[in-house]
């Protein structure tokens, strides 16, 4: 099952760094890598899906010459979701980083656990 799934090293390559990212997500302390481990995850899904979408010997839909045959092109979804996937994660990750200078200049520090100790000695 696992070899039908990895038909390329890029597939293989995306599997390893979404690894790395989920990884680095759940287990840092420091926002930045939090952030950057997010970014790891959302490059490593741009790779599978690009990978998945690409068939050898074929080319961008794009009709040149006038073939129409639909065996001549890859399929353009992957590639629309990536560009997609693109926009919306650099926006996200905008976002996260606005987050993150503010909590630094509030607490002085970009570790989560001290974030949230000082957050809830605010609250009494």
């Amino acid at each position: 099952m696992l070899q039908d799934l990895l038909q390329s090293p890029y597939e293989a390559a995306a599997i390893i760094l979404f690894g790395i990212g989920f990884t680095s997500l759940m287990l840092q302390k420091n926002m930045i890598k939090k952030i950057i481990g997010f970014n790891m995850m959302d490059s490593a899904i741009y790779l599978f899906l690009a990978a998945k979408g690409y068939i050898d010997g074929r080319k961008a839909p794009i009709v040149v010459n006038g073939v129409t045959r639909v065996d001549a092109y890859i399929n353009p979804i992957p590639s629309g979701l990536v560009l997609t996937g693109i926009v919306v994660s650099v926006s996200v990750t905008s976002l996260m980083l606005a987050l993150t200078v503010r909590l630094y200049r509030r607490y002085h520090t970009l570790d989560i656990d001290e974030i949230t100790a000082l957050a809830r000695k605010e609250e009494h």
